[in-house]
């Protein structure tokens, strides 16, 4: 009876806005496994796709060839999964969609060095060490600020950054969901901004200035057009994040309940770090200046075989770049195998063969739901449905006749709409660049701002949309903590981070436009 009445006090405790979100987390927890819904989406497509192509719709539009740069006209009509062509399609790329789903490789790499490092100890060394030497009330705003830094390794920070900020949590006796939810919301929902130059700043920046050239080919902008506004980002991005995960989401998570974890989980690992572990945390600090070194050999010199070897540059496509995964997996093994022999942790090859194969086989619910999501996310781009959806979006939005900066809030809502259903940045910037880049330059507006209203749009959503690649492996890390987490969970934790990112990052976005401060460098 008193349980009973606890639970009732509990219940009507709850503001408005967590009651709202356990109502999401219920409704989104009721449906299938991730597994299910992707199923059940596929045959959404195979049925829309064949009523379009019946109905043969189609869109004719200028892009942006993002590999040659040059505007193309295309006409793009509906594919039908059903036909005999489409049928063909799905039969042979079975295989070929999972090998090229970049997050299936990506993930299984990464894992292969941060396994060791986690098996060995050395994470739970250094989140110790980080949570003894920093204010406990700063954890947050470091997970928060970092997540939004590890875009620069591309989607590393998805497979690294989220898991460790949960473990973060842990350490300190908060909520690990909490720090889940934190490290995804920095990750996924403020992707497009860094406070350094990173490969995606390069081809953003290369379509947008050949969309320039179709009206005024003097025009271009550089790599740093959008450094100034970027950097301010990050900062309002990074205390905006750490006061919705203080204000909301830890208030309505509450303590943390081990027992609701899939497998045992440790308390809370305060307290001083023995010898061993200290001697460790030292060796892997060798290690992490010996990797250093190594790179910066490969990477430096004129002519170094990281370079461009046409270009010669590093920083944009070069293969540093293009593999930086490998320096992440390489990273966390070299430190992980140093830390192990330092604090004895491990003994042999043998240990080390055997943490990488532990990690890559926790992966194996993951990769199922790849498996699955890779053969949705062809089937729905060889439908040709995301692009007539972002045409007839962008066609009704340009042919309103509203102010300048209605039209830039225009676009950017526009954008988030398409982001649930269209998450690629490069792809639909290609689609988006040559449609409403000219319309902007025409009306005096800066380019910089352009690309700056879509770094908004893109980003996000990407924490709450299913079709994220990683959103189904976030859900995987919450079953971690809660073997009871579902779709559900996630959305509902996610759910006021995109939210309130996207009107403050907005608010802030209409700030610099009205006050006409300098977008770039």
């Amino acid at each position: 009876m008193n349980a009973r009445n606890e639970a009732a006090n509990t219940a009507s405790s709850k503001t408005m806005t967590q009651r709202a979100l356990d109502t999401v987390e219920r409704v989104g927890n009721s449906v299938p496994h991730p597994v299910v819904i992707f199923l059940i989406l596929i045959a959404i497509v195979l049925a829309l796709s064949h009523l379009l192509y019946v109905l043969g719709a189609s869109v004719t539009y200028q892009a942006i060839n993002p590999d040659t740069h040059k505007i193309e006209t295309a006409t793009t009509a509906a594919n039908s999964l059903l036909t005999a062509d489409g049928i063909r399609h799905i039969y042979t790329r079975l295989v070929p969609n999972l090998m090229g789903f970049t997050a299936v490789g990506l993930l299984i790499v990464a894992m292969m060095g941060v396994g060791v490092a986690e098996e060995a100890g050395l994470v739970n060394a250094l989140i110790r060490k980080l949570v003894a030497v920093s204010p406990s009330w700063a954890l947050v705003y470091i997970v928060a600020f970092v997540g939004i830094l590890s875009s620069i390794a591309a989607d590393a920070g998805y497979v690294v950054l989220i898991p460790l900020a949960g473990a973060a949590f842990l350490s300190v006796g908060r909520n690990p969901l909490a720090g889940l939810a934190v490290g995804f919301a920095a990750v996924a929902g403020a992707f497009t901004v860094n406070m350094i130059i990173k490969p995606l700043d390069a081809v953003l920046t290369e379509i947008t200035n050949d969309a320039i050239h179709m009206v005024n080919p003097t025009t271009s902008l550089d790599l740093t057009a959008n450094v100034s506004f970027s950097i301010a980002s990050v900062l309002v991005l990074t205390v905006v994040i750490a006061l919705i995960n203080n204000r909301i989401i830890e208030p309505r998570l509450g303590a943390y309940q081990a027992e609701k974890a899939a497998d045992a989980q440790p308390g809370p690992s305060g307290g001083q770090l023995s010898a061993d572990e200290s001697r460790g945390l030292r060796y892997s600090g060798f290690a992490l200046l010996g990797v250093v070194i190594l790179f910066l050999l490969l990477t430096v010199p004129s002519g170094a075989p990281l370079r461009n070897p046409t270009t010669g540059v590093l920083i944009g496509n070069s293969p540093f770049m293009n593999g930086l995964i490998g320096v992440i997996m390489v990273l966390f093994l070299a430190t992980g195998v140093a830390y192990g022999i330092g604090a004895k942790t491990v003994n042999s090859s043998a240990a080390v063969i055997a943490a990488m194969t532990k990690a890559v086989a926790s992966l194996s619910g993951t990769i199922l739901l790849f498996v699955v999501i890779s053969q949705f996310v062809d089937y729905f781009n060889y439908s040709n449905i995301p692009t007539l959806m972002a045409l007839t979006m962008a066609d009704a939005l340009k042919s309103a006749h509203v102010g300048t900066l209605w039209l830039l809030l225009g676009f950017i809502i526009v954008v988030m709409i398409l982001d649930f259903v269209f998450t690629p940045a490069i792809a639909k910037w290609a689609i988006f660049a040559p449609v409403f880049v000219p319309v902007f330059v025409q009306l005096n507006v800066d380019p910089a701002a352009v690309l700056a209203a879509y770094r908004i749009g893109d980003s996000p959503i990407n924490a709450i949309t299913p079709l994220n690649a990683y959103f189904a492996m976030v859900v995987g890390f919450a079953q971690i903590y809660d073997k009871k987490a579902g779709v559900g969970t996630v959305v509902a934790l996610m759910l006021p981070y995109t939210l309130w990112m996207a009107i403050i990052w907005t608010v802030l976005f209409v700030a610099w436009y009205l006050l006409g401060l300098p977008w770039g460098l």
